[in-house]
């Protein structure tokens, strides 16, 4: 591991200061990403500047009805907040699923957001990697890509998002909040992970320096009724092989609202909005969830060794919708 240098930083500031005056710097939140690509040699920073101790870790209700979450609350906080449990329960459910309690009391939201890939061959020093090293190649490719992307991939890069958290707020319109030496910024989660193309070490939409300060969840009444449902390994805490957010609202067995987004099929937690299309305002039926996951995933291009992965969504989506619309029939028969 590279020797750094370390600040705590008392104030957002104080702290785009700091990092403004070392090209080589990094925000440190939990530490649980870049500490182990830290001693791995992938990120080799000159100065780590401690975002922990800014003022950034409440969850408050916004005028609007929704909700706005500092950058550096933890995980653990997260999933336990009482808001957070009643009107996004796939949130609270996709950071439970996400890591071990231990890492949850140390990784921040923030952090979360800007964790990156676990492919083996980003993390190998001796492998070619676009993302690590542009222009090196991808070798995942004709490589180990069991659990490699199935949508949105290019041939310079094939590995996906690892984050839980993220493909809930992917589902109910997060956007995220920043700050910059030149004032302050905010991006839809939709547009903050860029596509692959050529360029996949251009990881996020965030300017030069920029500090994640939050997040906004706006209001989404059908978000009371969402699971989120992952695939993974082994029973203890692995990343996910598939995973599905799910929001769904039903009257009168039709679809009223949907919303929809995909884990560990992209570079990006990936909002379903072709199967958004196909099912609002249609039936609530199994055949019909089959027929949206369907129009989503033909765009799928799996690679010889995860094509299994096409399969799974699919089935992963239509079984979360369909328990979701056995919940809203119960929640719509008991309000008669």
């Amino acid at each position: 591991m590279r020797e750094f240098d370390y600040r705590r930083a008392s104030d957002v500031p104080g702290a785009l200061a700091l990092l403004g005056a070392e090209p080589e710097a990094r925000y440190l939140g939990g530490g649980t990403n870049l500490v182990d690509l830290m001693k791995s040699g992938v990120e080799r920073p000159a100065l780590l500047v401690d975002v922990r101790e800014l003022p950034l870790d409440r969850i408050e209700a916004t005028p609007e009805g929704g909700l706005r979450i500092g950058a550096t609350v933890t995980n653990s906080d997260l999933a336990a907040h009482p808001e957070v449990r009643r009107r996004y329960p796939a949130l609270t459910q996709a950071v439970l699923a996400g890591a071990s309690g231990q890492l949850r009391n140390m990784a921040t939201v923030g952090g979360n957001l800007l964790q990156r890939t676990r492919c083996a061959y980003f993390t190998d020093l001796a492998r070619p990697c676009n993302k690590r090293v542009p222009g090196s190649g991808c070798a995942a490719v004709a490589g180990e890509h069991r659990n490699h992307a199935i949508l949105g991939a290019s041939t310079h890069c094939v590995a996906v998002h690892p984050s839980d958290m993220g493909v809930a707020l992917a589902a109910f319109d997060a956007v995220v909040e920043y700050a910059t030496a030149d004032g302050p910024g905010e991006v839809p989660l939709a547009e903050f992970h860029l596509p692959v193309g050529d360029t996949p070490h251009r990881e996020t939409a965030l300017p030069p320096g920029a500090l994640i300060t939050g997040l906004t969840l706006p209001p989404a009444p059908v978000a009371a009724v969402s699971r989120y449902r992952k695939v993974r390994e082994r029973a203890s805490y692995a990343f996910a092989i598939g995973s599905v957010a799910a929001a769904l609202d039903v009257r009168d067995g039709t679809v009223h609202d949907v919303r929809l987004a995909l884990g560990a099929v992209a570079s990006r937690p990936w909002r379903a909005r072709a199967a958004e299309r196909a099912l609002h305002g249609g039936p609530a039926t199994a055949e019909a969830f089959a027929a949206a996951a369907d129009a989503e995933l033909a765009a799928a291009e799996p690679l010889p060794g995860n094509g299994y992965k096409v399969t799974l969504i699919r089935n992963l989506v239509v079984a979360v919708l369909t328990e979701l619309a056995e919940e809203s029939r119960q929640t719509e028969e008991a309000a008669r």
